[in-house]
């Protein structure tokens, strides 16, 4: 499974990256404005790293739009994926990308459904929203399952990016259930290689070296 950050924090993904464990990262307005920094410095600084993958989401909420917003931003970088919404304006833009060669990340989905749309469209992931369905009394992982299922009926080549993630556990269902994807904040993705018998470990066998004889 591949690891993606959800942040537009240079800083954040590049400790990552040099970490050797990042495949890709996703933005989204929101990530953006936390910088407070233009979008497009942003993003070139991020391609600029060498991520492989890219998704960068347009804010138009209409086809015509959505269009022209994706066109220029596939034009930043050979590693851009365009986030485009899950609603009627965005399966036509998604339909007419794909065709032209883009890669969608379709985003804000939260039913098999509309999973299944997304596919049919083109879309090159599939972006359900988890925490925010474990936030409304469902189980975000069910539905993960469901579009998995879905894709191996119909042999669709839409990858399943596991999105709002929250919690180290919410990468180990995802991963147990086959997802291609999980997008994850910062602090998740340090808190999977955190463990606390692992630093108990550390310690001990380090107080324990202090005694061997060094000469």
């Amino acid at each position: 499974m591949e690891l993606f950050l959800d942040t537009a924090s240079v800083k954040e993904i590049r400790s990552m990256w040099e970490a050797g464990i990042l495949d890709g990262v996703t933005t989204n307005p929101t990530l953006v404005a936390k910088e407070g920094r233009r979008f497009e410095d942003v993003l070139r600084e991020i391609c600029a790293l060498g991520i492989p993958s890219v998704s960068a989401e347009v804010v138009a909420t209409d086809t015509d739009g959505m269009l022209r917003e994706g066109r220029h931003l596939r034009e930043f970088h050979p590693s851009i994926y365009v986030k485009v919404p899950m609603t009627p304006a965005g399966l036509a833009a998604t339909k007419t990308l794909a065709k032209e060669g883009t890669r969608v990340n379709m985003t804000l989905v939260f039913s098999a459904n509309q999973a299944l749309l997304a596919a049919k469209v083109g879309a090159a992931y599939v972006s359900p929203f988890i925490g925010r369905l474990d936030d409304q009394g469902q189980d975000g992982m069910d539905l993960v399952r469901d579009i998995l299922g879905i894709y191996r009926n119909y042999r669709f080549p839409t990858k399943v990016l596991v999105a709002s993630v929250r919690h180290p556990v919410h990468v180990l269902e995802a991963a147990k259930a086959g997802a291609d994807i999980a997008t994850m904040p910062y602090a998740v993705m340090e808190k999977l290689v955190q463990h606390p018998l692992t630093t108990l470990g550390l310690e001990r066998f380090l107080k324990d070296w202090e005694k061997v004889p060094k000469a």
